[in-house]
């Protein structure tokens, strides 16, 4: 039986049921309009994405709360040194002989101070916090390098992605202009249909370089916004359509002494070399004495029977002194503490010259890198010349009607192929010069002299 309130006979239940899925269709569409409303386009140049992502990266971020944490530890281990008083109060009936609560007498009020004077492995932990806090700082800086060539890198890819991608769509577009041609011709039995399928395989294949160009130029631009400490909803769209030529330094030489005189990595190494020399003098410094200034003041009360078993009552009484503490036998784990220490500091030693020999060879093939991309960027350039040429003089051709469109529109296609090269090869080019900068450290400030 059907109900008579639904439309034509439908039964009550499957209109309500559908009611319910366009609700929820309407929902999830909304919900994705709003998505889509929050997503914003940030139009930047490179300088402002660099500075954008010092300021914002979450890597950065966790990086500053690292150094943070170690300039605190530089307060912990200076704590002893300073006099750490206790007011309190012991105060108790007494019945009978008046006796210590504690190890201290029963007292109205009592205040106790204590500070180290003299503590040398305390006072090692203390320079040893403040070079690890050093190497927290430098760590953060190395950060904000390594944060620099990526969005640098991030950048470079979306630019090259927009230009491309341009290129790609003009191919697709004169490709179907030669299909179109090659249709008619088979139409008019001058060409064969293998000519056909041949042109439909380049127009689909065009068309998929272009499809695939544009998720990457979205992929490279939300990973930009990312990096820049924004949400993935965001994209940063290059306002740069050259991206812009870094000097580099004079020589590979002075490039390899740049980079071996300021090289995060190599002074990261020394910083924890340093640290753990301290700590090993800390270890072996654990036999020398200790001595702490200790001072103590309480007001004793009158009904804990002092009078009554002592000659002479007095109500203030007070304490300063030094307490001194040599320790004669500071176990076997102060040595094993030490030789650890010691077998960090040679594998320190060893990694600090593996990175030497890594930063002189990255950067000695880096140098080579620039050179090759250089050769084949003249190549591509030279290629490219050629290309623009032919299609000048089919386009000339064509007008004295010796040349057709089909032949016009395949030396076009030639030419985008040739610029597509071409844009390669600068890409190749200021990628490997960029990372010449990287590792000599130089990349950041490079970028910062940008307009």
């Amino acid at each position: 039986m059907t109900d008579s309130s639904s439309p034509r006979g439908i039964p009550a239940r499957l209109c309500r049921h559908r009611y319910n899925v366009v609700m929820r269709s309407l929902t999830a569409l909304l919900l994705a309009s709003a998505a889509l409303a929050c997503a914003e386009d940030h139009p930047m140049t490179l300088r402002q994405a660099v500075e954008t992502a010092l300021k914002q990266n979450s890597d950065i971020m966790l990086s500053r709360l690292d150094e943070e944490k170690a300039a605190q530890a530089v307060r912990v281990a200076k704590d002893p040194f300073v006099p750490r008083i206790v007011v309190g109060s012991g105060l108790a009936y007494t019945n009978g002989f008046p006796m210590s609560i504690e190890g201290s007498a029963p007292t109205v009020l009592q205040t106790n101070a204590v500070a180290s004077i003299f503590n040398r492995p305390q006072r090692l932990a203390v320079s040893q916090a403040k070079e690890d806090a050093r190497g927290a700082s430098l760590s953060t800086e190395a950060k904000r390098a390594e944060v620099a060539f990526r969005t640098a890198s991030l950048y470079l890819d979306a630019g090259r992605a927009v230009r491309i991608g341009e290129l790609a769509r003009k191919d697709a577009s004169s490709l179907q202009q030669v299909l179109e041609t090659v249709r008619a011709q088979v139409q008019e039995g001058r060409a064969l249909p293998l000519a056909e399928k041949q042109a439909a395989y380049n127009v689909a294949r065009a068309a998929a370089l272009a499809d695939g160009l544009t998720d990457d130029r979205a992929a490279a631009e939300t990973s930009l916004a990312i990096a820049l400490g924004l949400s993935a909803e965001d994209r940063i769209v290059p306002l740069e359509e050259d991206a812009p030529a870094l000097a580099l330094p004079d020589s590979e030489e002075l490039a390899v002494q740049t980079a071996l005189q300021s090289n995060l990595d190599i002074r990261q190494l020394d910083s924890q070399i340093a640290s753990k020399e301290l700590e090993m003098r800390g270890q072996k410094a654990a036999r020398l004495p200790h001595a702490d200034l200790v001072a103590q003041y309480g007001m004793l009360a009158k009904f804990n029977n002092y009078e009554q078993y002592f000659q002479r009552f007095q109500r203030n009484n007070g304490q300063l002194g030094v307490s001194l503490q040599w320790p004669l036998f500071p176990g076997p784990g102060v040595s094993a503490q030490a030789a650890r220490a010691a077998a960090d500091i040679a594998r320190f030693k060893i990694e600090r010259g593996n990175t030497l020999n890594r930063i002189r060879t990255d950067l000695q093939a880096s140098f080579r890198e620039v050179k090759k991309a250089g050769t084949l960027a003249e190549v591509a350039r030279l290629d490219l010349d050629v290309a623009r040429e032919q299609l000048s003089v089919n386009l000339a051709q064509m007008q004295e009607g010796r040349a057709t469109l089909r032949q016009v529109e395949e030396s076009r296609i030639v030419e985008n192929d040739k610029w597509i090269a071409f844009y390669d090869a600068q890409y190749g080019i200021e990628r490997a010069r960029w990372n010449v900068l990287r590792l000599t450290g130089q990349l950041t400030e490079a970028i910062e002299k940008l307009p």
